[in-house]
């Protein structure tokens, strides 16, 4: 095996899942903003173990995918088969001769934590495979009209996914499969004689199959977050992504959007993950001029990352000129479109000071935002 492994993540999203509703495969439906397929790949594609990301795709899903992807670095997706082996398979054979390891992952159990990444590379150390599992807690039973005999449930684990194989093991299970139809990797190495090493799988990793499952075990956190900026020369403000003509602009590194700033302190707070100036420090220069709906995207990936689920933003600016009254609407409708929200789950108001302190000497703007974020409980 070679010192330095090659790790592909392989993932999966070929299947219809039409029981999750929404009128799309359950893999194209969003949760916190995107799709459960971008937040897949954008969950394995950071990590500094995965050296590349190849997605398997159904045949007549190529605009759902190029959308749900958009602009990732990504090589083009391969088209499934009939079955998820088939799918698989194909997978594997779109992987370069470089690839030494592979992770495959159902798109449909959305980001993977790092944590479990990280214990299953470690595991891949030692062992041929290594899938995810979560202890069994119902009682299991024999199913019928009448209900059967328990099930000792203390040999029994649920498996997820992504599952981890050193790619020789996995493609000889696959090159030489007469069987069934498996119903995942794991067995079917197994069923050649390979062992697989178990590792302390996530319950962020629950197998999305009905639309309830997009939200079930959920806590709401609120992120709160306060900005100020101070009036510069200029002929036009950026405020919640809008550009709001006035005889004088806003001083900043960046384009100096005291809305979406306030909005990115906000979501960051429901993670506890600092705030906009630990993430993008005034003191870096790839930053100067830039627009800060960029902020806002990165913000918004943090949550979806972590399973969460924006509810609704309400943002307050607070300055006696410019009016925002005019250009509400506009705002509303960038903010949610940043966010992947509908417009009715965006607020966006303004008030004044009534002449009282630097706003109402029209020395800047100070906007505040309070944001509700649905997350996995833990």
């Amino acid at each position: 095996m070679p010192s330095q492994p090659v790790i592909a993540a392989l993932i999966v999203a070929a299947g219809e899942g039409a029981r999750a509703g929404g009128g799309v495969p359950k893999q194209y439906r969003r949760m916190g903003g995107q799709s459960l397929l971008a937040a897949a790949v954008d969950s394995l594609a950071r990590h500094p173990a995965v050296a590349r990301v190849q997605v398997v795709i159904g045949v007549g899903q190529e605009t759902l995918y190029a959308e749900a992807v958009r602009d990732r670095p990504l090589p083009p997706p391969v088209l499934g088969g009939a079955t998820r082996r088939a799918s698989v398979a194909n997978g594997l054979a779109a992987l370069g001769p470089e690839v030494t390891h592979v992770l495959v992952h159902d798109a449909a159990r959305s980001a993977v934590p790092a944590e479990v990444t990280n214990r299953l590379v470690a595991a891949l150390a030692a062992h041929d495979a290594a899938v995810p599992v979560l202890p069994v807690t119902d009682t299991l039973a024999g199913a019928g009209v009448l209900l059967g005999p328990a099930v000792d449930r203390a040999g029994v684990v649920r498996v997820q996914t992504p599952q981890a194989f050193r790619l020789a093991a996995l493609s000889a299970a696959h090159d030489g499969w007469t069987g069934a139809e498996p119903t995942d990797d794991a067995g079917m190495v197994r069923a050649i004689g390979t062992s697989v090493a178990a590792v302390e799988g996530d319950r962020r990793l629950e197998k999305i199959t009905h639309p309830e499952d997009l939200t079930v075990n959920m806590v709401t956190r609120v992120g709160t977050g306060f900005d100020v900026h101070a009036f510069a020369p200029g002929d036009a403000v950026m405020l919640c992504g809008v550009a709001v003509p006035h005889a004088r602009g806003l001083a900043g590194h960046s384009d100096a959007d005291v809305g979406l700033h306030t909005l990115v302190d906000a979501l960051l707070g429901t993670l506890a993950d600092g705030d906009i100036g630990q993430h993008f420090p005034p003191t870096d220069e790839r930053w100067r001029g830039a627009a800060s709906s960029r902020f806002v995207e990165f913000a918004r990936e943090r949550v979806a990352a972590a399973g969460g689920v924006i509810d609704h933003v309400d943002l307050t600016l607070i300055c006696e000129r410019p009016k925002v009254g005019p250009h509400r609407e506009v705002m509303r409708a960038r903010v949610a479109e940043l966010l992947g929200l509908p417009v009715r789950r965006v607020s966006v108001k303004a008030t004044t000071t009534e002449r009282l302190g630097f706003t109402g000497r029209e020395e800047g703007i100070a906007a505040q935002a309070a944001v509700s974020v649905r997350y996995p409980e833990e």
